[in-house]
């Protein structure tokens, strides 16, 4: 299966995405179990984000992948921890063999547990998963591509615990002052964290009005809502060119699909032991047959 959403190749319908996510959700399971390692919780609630994203809304080419992108969205994952999504995505996309899947943070495996580009894994533009950094690479993208005059798009995803980090709002800043308006970046706020909620930890307060005040414009979403994804990006994408960056305020639960890794902080970086995950596949039915 090869992605090449808005290149106009293929555009996947919203009940083969919604089957895409069950697929996706069980790579995470089974990728987080055979490592004993890794974070399941957050990588499950931004799966319809993920799919949507390289299976809808951006225009990219999995076959003719460069570091350069030119011609092509490019996105960044700056809570780098829930790689094992991003992994499957990307495989599932096309970008490398599905089977690879099964080396996961594995010896001398190019799927580390946090991204990274010394292993040349298609799709990795930046390693990541030290919080605070990814909003600032991909205003330098963003930046570059205006002075390439190249038109397509940045996208960036961010945890909301990650807005904790000081970096975060000095980039904020910077790409409103220099009007970065290429650039869509996503939060994944789901109000849980590795130590506990981030109402307990740090409250993050109104993020709407704090974006905003900023000089964004905020969008918000639901983010287990296939088609809401779709039309807030429609929307978003509208948004860019006007001289401001665009936030959206994605909405999820952690552990979205796996009733006993819902609505808590405990599967943030937890691996499911065999009973565990024999429970969490059965209440996600096989749909492609692969991996």
């Amino acid at each position: 299966m090869h992605c090449f959403a808005a290149l106009g190749k293929v555009m996947q319908s919203t009940e083969k995405l919604k089957q895409l996510c069950t697929q996706v959700r069980r790579d995470i399971i089974r990728m987080v179990h055979d490592a004993q390692s890794g974070h399941p919780g957050g990588s499950l609630g931004c799966v319809e984000f993920m799919v949507a994203l390289y299976f809808n809304i951006m225009k990219h080419d999995p076959r003719n992948f460069t570091m350069e992108g030119k011609g092509q969205d490019l996105f960044f994952l700056s809570n780098g921890h829930i790689s094992p999504l991003w992994y499957s995505v990307l495989a599932r996309s096309g970008y490398f063999e599905i089977q690879e899947l099964s080396t996961f943070r594995k010896l001398n495996s190019r799927l580390q547990g946090h991204p990274a580009t010394q292993e040349g894994l298609p799709g990795v533009r930046i390693a990541s998963g030290s919080l605070g950094q990814g909003l600032s690479v991909a205003i330098g993208a963003a930046l570059a591509k205006k002075l390439n005059a190249d038109s397509t798009l940045i996208y960036s995803l961010h945890g909301d615990g990650e807005l904790q980090e000081g970096q975060i709002w000095e980039a904020v800043l910077f790409a409103s002052a220099h009007k970065v308006d290429n650039l869509i970046s996503t939060i994944d706020v789901n109000g849980q964290q590795i130590d506990g909620s981030t109402q307990e930890v740090i409250d993050l307060g109104d993020l709407h009005k704090k974006w905003d005040a900023f000089g964004w414009l905020v969008l918000e979403m639901k983010g287990d809502d296939i088609e809401e994804i779709k039309r807030t990006f429609q929307k978003a994408k509208l948004l860019t060119g006007k001289g401001k960056p665009v936030v959206i305020l994605m909405h999820t639960v952690m552990g979205q699909g796996v009733d006993f890794m819902m609505h808590t902080h405990k599967w943030h970086g937890v691996a499911p032991d065999d009973e565990q995950t024999k429970r969490a596949l059965e209440q996600l039915p096989e749909t492609t047959g692969d991996y």
